[in-house]
């Protein structure tokens, strides 16, 4: 099997190491990665810095053609991309092909606002013309989780491109080969080389060499609240901006007057999606006394008639990432000293050496546990019983994160009161979205990250305002 390799400045770059890219669900290597370190993210920026430039000063019509173009040559490219997606990460063929629809997504609405992305003008006085110009950083780096490899890098890269940045993008040591793909994409349908280029390797070599160069004007990371918290460290050391999308402790509030039998569907996604390895997942289940036994009783029947297997076979679950995470969440599942595993909490049998894990619901949970406080990132909920709307506000604000929260009420007032409530930098009434569309600003508040990512927003987090102030 041919080694994935860096691509930087149009061509593909060999590093004198490589690591075994490993299959979580079969546990076997499906090839070897470039173990790229300093001296190729040395490479990737300096391509990068004589590209951005003449990039810059290109229309925003002809960047709209070029993203729009990459919009088709992801679709034209569907089969193969969501096979690499699914053999790296694990995730069911039906998500990974989402994923590349939902990337290709990203590059036609780009491609699209760029057209419509202005400044504005500022009245003061007859004889003062006074206006802003929005414009570009420079580079931006790009540091990516490996749960939704083709959405996270094609949000950052369509974005930054499209705003006349060039890019950096290291992917996760887990999931490489579609961001090298995507970059082998975007020279083919016309971008300039070095405009957008990946640097594979590990975090602590290639990431860390990334997040330190000082050719980098901007950072973006997706990932823990942990190594989020070390990256803006060191952007503050350069003083240079960051978006953080990190992590996330998201609740299901379900109050007595929800409509049940339509929210259990989206409760029962909301955690088992991506194996629960999403930051936005519903690991929370909030649930009022009155429909409590209901709800359990529901919730626990459909994890039941989930069927787990291999990604590429299209079960509803595929594995976690690794044997690491698989030990993690068996650890944080088997440590709970309140609390009552309804269903699950167990790794699955006769099904070889992949890192599953059985769909897990724990009823009874306290607030204050550890399993209720800290992102497992599995395919498992806690529920936790309420009485009023008061104490459904305060369980679901009481985590360090405030990343996506729902509330399920057939109460018009209440949906809106709630809206306003809960601490989440997305708010869903009746409905669950897991960070939901495109157009839709992401992020979080408190340890789930800031800055915001996806929309017409996001283009706002990737160029800086110049105020310009004229005399007439």
């Amino acid at each position: 099997m041919p080694v994935t390799q860096s691509f930087i400045g149009g061509r593909s770059i060999p590093s004198t190491e490589t690591f075994p890219n490993i299959d979580p669900a079969t546990g076997k290597s499906i090839g070897d990665v470039a173990r790229s370190g300093a001296d190729e993210v040395d490479l990737a920026v300096a391509a990068a810095r004589t590209i951005q430039p003449e990039w810059a000063k290109t229309s925003p019509e002809q960047r709209s053609i070029l993203l729009t173009k990459m919009a088709d040559a992801v679709t034209a490219h569907r089969d193969e991309l969501a096979r690499l997606e699914c053999e790296d990460t694990g995730k069911p063929l039906t998500q990974a092909y989402a994923d590349v629809d939902v990337c290709a997504r990203y590059f036609r609405y780009y491609g699209h606002c760029i057209e419509t992305y202005y400044g504005i003008t500022i009245p003061m006085r007859d004889d003062m013309h006074v206006y802003t110009r929005r414009e570009p950083f420079g580079v931006t780096g790009h540091i990516v989780a490996w749960n939704y490899p083709l959405q996270l890098i094609s949000r950052a890269a369509a974005t930054s491109l499209a705003a006349g940045n060039a890019a950096v993008v290291k992917p996760a040591d887990e999931t490489p080969r579609t961001a090298v793909r995507l970059a082998e994409l975007i020279v083919e349908v016309g971008f300039p080389a070095g405009v957008f280029n990946v640097v594979t390797g590990l975090g602590a070599e290639a990431g860390a060499a990334l997040t330190a160069h000082p050719g980098v004007d901007h950072l973006g990371f997706v990932g823990s609240t942990e190594v989020g918290s070390l990256i803006a460290h060191a952007a503050a050391d350069r003083v240079v901006p960051t978006v953080l999308e990190l992590g996330g402790k998201s609740a299901n509030v379900v109050f007595a007057d929800a409509d049940v039998d339509a929210a259990v569907p989206f409760l029962v996604k909301s955690i088992l999606q991506n194996a629960g390895q999403t930051c936005s997942a519903g690991s929370r289940l909030i649930v009022h006394r009155d429909v409590h036994d209901e709800v359990i009783s529901k919730m626990a029947a459909a994890f039941r008639k989930t069927t787990i297997g291999v990604g590429v076979d299209d079960p509803d679950l595929g594995p976690l990432i690794s044997k690491k995470q698989q030990g993690r969440v068996r650890d944080l599942v088997a440590g709970i000293s309140r609390g009552t595993v309804v269903t699950g909490g167990t790794i699955p049998e006769g099904l070889g050496d992949g890192s599953f894990f059985a769909p897990t619901l724990i009823d009874g949970v306290d607030p204050s546990d550890e399993i209720a406080q800290q992102e497992v990132f599995g395919p498992v909920v806690v529920a936790t019983q309420f009485s009023d709307d008061d104490e459904a506000v305060a369980i679901a604000n009481g985590t360090d994160y405030a990343l996506l929260a729902a509330a399920w009420t057939q109460n018009l007032s209440r949906g809106h009161r709630m809206a306003q409530q809960l601490q989440a930098g997305q708010v869903y009434v009746n409905t669950y979205g897991a960070g939901g569309g495109v157009e839709l600003p992401f992020g979080g508040f408190r340890k789930s990250g800031y800055g915001r990512e996806k929309g017409f927003e996001a283009l706002d987090a990737y160029t800086q305002t110049k105020t310009v102030v004229m005399k007439l």
